[in-house]
């Protein structure tokens, strides 16, 4: 464990985490020490525990052992240090809200429930929502909006937070190539920003390019750390088994991509 005194702690440190589903554990003995300033790939096959160890980590669901700390304390006492993007699958995308109604909610780990957002949390939130060009959009109900659009609106209400951590489950699901580029973009500015970024996602041939370091998860942690010595053929075969199959672009990724 590390000195809580410690001047510049970690983002995030988890030791020995499991965590079960109705008594099936989905994670096992979960170590792990993420350094500052990374833009981090969690990868692994369905099941694997990606969003589990998310929620964990930000302590939306009971541990069965072990134990997180975020900047060398428990999650609930630096949640304001930490940003959130769920799965867009699990929104409730007909609830009648504005997109600016949505960003302003990033602010109110800053604001307390029970004060109104400022002008200058109204201006941060236009601002946030210019970076993922939907200012225009600001009046619109989510529900009339794109899936790309949407994604955007979610990354503009963490961005609002002013985080330091961001977790990110699957932010470029279900969106096109422009949108994916944008966010990638944006991804990079955060990381250049001093911010560490940790992003589930399923796509095995652009994780090579996307990001500075892998997580690769199967229930137990199966490899962490630069993506040019993690992203191997052995690697990936131990994390994803008998359901990985290598498609040529993978195994082209492997051999050709150039290291981060």
């Amino acid at each position: 464990m590390s000195d809580t005194s410690d001047p510049n702690p970690p983002p995030l440190e988890i030791h020995d985490l499991t965590v079960s589903y109705h008594k099936k554990p989905v994670l096992w003995g979960v170590d792990l020490e993420v350094p500052a300033g990374k833009l981090i790939g969690i990868v692994g096959p369905n099941g694997a525990g990606k969003s589990t160890l998310i929620k964990a980590a930000m302590g939306l669901m009971p541990l069965n052992s072990g134990w997180v700390k975020v900047f060398g304390e428990p999650v609930k006492k630096n949640l304001r240090r930490v940003g959130y993007v769920p799965q867009r699958e699990s929104v409730d995308w007909d609830f009648p809200v504005s997109v600016m109604d949505v960003v302003l909610m990033g602010r109110y780990g800053r604001l307390g429930l029970m004060r109104r957002p400022t002008r200058e949390d109204k201006d941060k939130a236009r601002e946030c929502l210019e970076k993922v060009k939907l200012l225009p959009y600001a009046n619109r109900q989510i529900s009339n909006l794109s899936g790309g659009q949407q994604q955007r609106v979610f990354l503009a209400r963490a961005l609002a937070q002013e985080s330091d951590l961001y977790f990110m489950d699957e932010p470029f699901a279900g969106v096109d190539a422009a949108t994916e580029a944008s966010i990638i973009e944006l991804l990079h500015e955060l990381k250049e920003m001093g911010k560490t970024l940790m992003v589930v996602h399923h796509d095995l041939p652009t994780a090579r390019s996307y990001f500075d370091m892998l997580l690769m998860l199967n229930m137990r942690v199966v490899a962490f750390g630069e993506t040019s010595k993690v992203f191997t053929n052995e690697l990936l075969q131990k994390t994803y088994g008998g359901r990985l199959t290598i498609l040529s672009e993978v195994a082209d990724a492997v051999r050709q991509a150039p290291s981060v």
